[in-house]
């Protein structure tokens, strides 16, 4: 019989790195996030028959709509990272403060950002979902955490990951030195390891970005778009960040939210998305800014900080940042 591939805890467990005070770590961690996008994963796949398709009428810290699905992603993730007894603070885009867990004080060495549900209105049409998160160390000593150790520039993250819900699910991760890409077997109940070290090898040219919103873009942007077109870039947008994302990671292009006249600073947060995606990518070989400044290096000034955000293959992020200077 053929070799089962590792499984995430077992593969983590040697890619633990000294930012984490234990080589157990970053596989607990990991394997609480796996925990609860299982539970993610079998809720999407089964939404229509549990009536959780839709919304649940009320909005988020960030006046988005929340749908069903957005709830018990984020109560699934925090209960798991709870458990862990690694984590002292924890911020989601579905929390307008730090999360709370009734019933568990959090004082662990780590701090964890999320957006549980990426794409969550895709569920109506069963299009592809994801899961964002990054792991930071605490800023301070001991004892519960407090926003001080959410915010921080995603240089300062230690880990970071996400987890698409799509034909399959799989979960990638990355301590900064390479990407790894784990499928969940079904018949097991666990994440195999199936591409190792991936990096932005991708030679295809495409675009991902919502021109429906181009009659409120800046003429950077709308000379960037007109340019690549030109050059025969073809446009490809899901709708779920997650997934142009894992595509263009694979496949080579960009990924693009600008800011324009009605939100000038786009609409992607910071902490629970264009950090952890820009650390991925730049561990894979990419790149990610925010116009004319690399993601990494921003500092968020409160939790739900947004930011313009174009993120990919190395070369296509430097086309464009070129068309950004200077203004």
């Amino acid at each position: 019989m053929p070799t089962m591939p590792p499984t995430l805890f077992q593969h983590s467990l040697a890619r633990s790195r000294p930012a984490f005070d234990d080589a157990t770590h970053l596989p607990i961690l990991l394997d609480a996030v796996a925990s609860a996008g299982k539970v993610i994963s079998s809720e999407i796949n089964r939404a229509a028959l549990r009536d959780i398709l839709g919304s649940v009428g009320t909005v988020n810290a960030t006046d988005d709509e929340q749908q069903k699905l957005d709830v018990i992603g984020d109560d699934a993730i925090a209960e798991a990272l709870a458990t862990t007894g690694l984590v002292c603070a924890m911020g989601s885009e579905e929390n307008e403060g730090l999360v709370e867990v009734e019933g568990t004080q959090l004082d662990g060495p780590y701090s964890v950002v999320y957006d549980p549900v990426d794409g969550s209105s895709n569920i109506d049409v069963a299009a592809p979902i994801g899961t964002i998160f990054g792991i930071f160390r605490r800023v301070r000593g001991s004892g519960p955490g407090s926003e001080s150790d959410i915010l921080q520039p995603g240089s300062a993250m230690i880990a970071a990951g996400y987890v698409l819900y799509g034909s399959s699910t799989i979960l990638a991760y990355s301590t900064g030195e390479c990407v790894d890409f784990f499928t969940l077997d079904p018949s097991v109940g666990d994440f195999l390891l199936t591409h190792e070290c991936v990096t932005q090898h991708g030679t295809s040219s495409v675009y991902s970005v919502n021109e429906g919103n181009s009659p409120n873009w800046y003429e950077p942007d709308l000379e960037w778009v007109a340019h690549i077109k030109r050059e025969g870039y073809s446009g490809r947008y899901i709708g779920a960040l997650v997934a142009d994302f894992h595509r263009n990671l694979q496949k080579g292009g960009i990924y693009a939210y600008p800011g324009d006249r009605r939100s000038t600073q786009g609409k992607i947060r910071l902490l629970y998305e264009s950090a952890p995606l820009a650390f991925i990518a730049e561990a894979a070989g990419g790149a990610a800014v925010d116009g004319t400044q690399r993601i990494l290096d921003i500092t968020p000034s409160q939790l739900h900080h947004r930011s313009p955000v174009y993120v990919g293959s190395k070369d296509a992020v430097e086309l464009l940042a070129s068309f950004h200077a200077n203004r």
